[in-house]
């Protein structure tokens, strides 16, 4: 109990080398290509849940936007696939640094702007004033909406850092609670370590869902200016 409440975000090293490299190609090796004729159903699964993603994602844009398709799909599966490993016991989640996510973020809202305003210029500068406003507001409405379209890449970031990081630090404080309740009073003990379960449950959700979430808003931010 004396471990450190955000030890298990620290970057971790071998030899006083950081491995966040190592860690962070890791997993790539869980969707290896087939090269058989039948696929098994692990394979079969993942390929239709590609399609599927590819379907709803995708279905909106435009054929300059669709040209994204594979970038799109492949940061869904690395978040994804990031984020369901970091729930196993002493590992490192990539996800929980905000360093990590910006550098994931910001060249995507920058590729997805500097298309808009390259294809679709007159477009994209209509977003920072809308049709019918004041003119007293004019210089007011530009500023906000500069300032709401360049925290559009920390809003990503954040998001998906605190959402992971609470998850984590959630499981971590009730399962501290468990292992001393237990020696205390275990009927409790039980009660809290149904309560991890659920958690670890819904936390296997939320690794999901915030792939879905980030990627959504990527593609939301290209279709907006393509």
């Amino acid at each position: 109990m004396n471990e450190n409440l955000f030890a298990s975000f620290i970057t971790p090293t071998m030899m006083g080398l950081p491995v966040v490299v190592t860690i962070i190609m890791f997993p790539s090796i869980l969707f290896p290509s087939s090269k058989r004729l039948i696929n098994n159903r692990l394979y079969s699964f993942q390929h239709w849940l590609i399609k599927l993603i590819i379907k709803q994602m995708m279905l909106i844009h435009t054929p300059k936007g669709r040209t994204w398709t594979l970038m799109i799909v492949s940061l869904m599966m690395f978040i994804g696939s990031t984020n369901l490993l970091g729930l196993l016991p002493h590992t490192f989640t990539p996800t929980t640094q905000l360093s990590m996510n910006l550098s994931m973020a910001i060249p995507l809202w920058a590729g997805a702007v500097i298309m808009g305003f390259r294809h679709k210029l007159k477009s994209s500068l209509a977003h920072f004033l809308p049709q019918g406003t004041p003119f007293t507001l004019i210089p007011m409405l530009i500023i906000i909406e500069t300032i709401s379209l360049f925290i559009q890449p920390m809003a990503l970031a954040v998001r998906l850092t605190a959402n992971i990081t609470a998850g984590h630090l959630l499981m971590h404080l009730i399962g501290g609670a468990t292992l001393v309740l237990m020696n205390i009073s275990p009927p409790t003990a039980t009660i809290t370590f149904i309560i991890l379960l659920l958690l670890t449950v819904l936390e296997f959700a939320v690794a999901l869902i915030q792939a879905y979430v980030f990627t959504l808003l990527v593609s939301l931010y290209l279709h907006d200016n393509t």
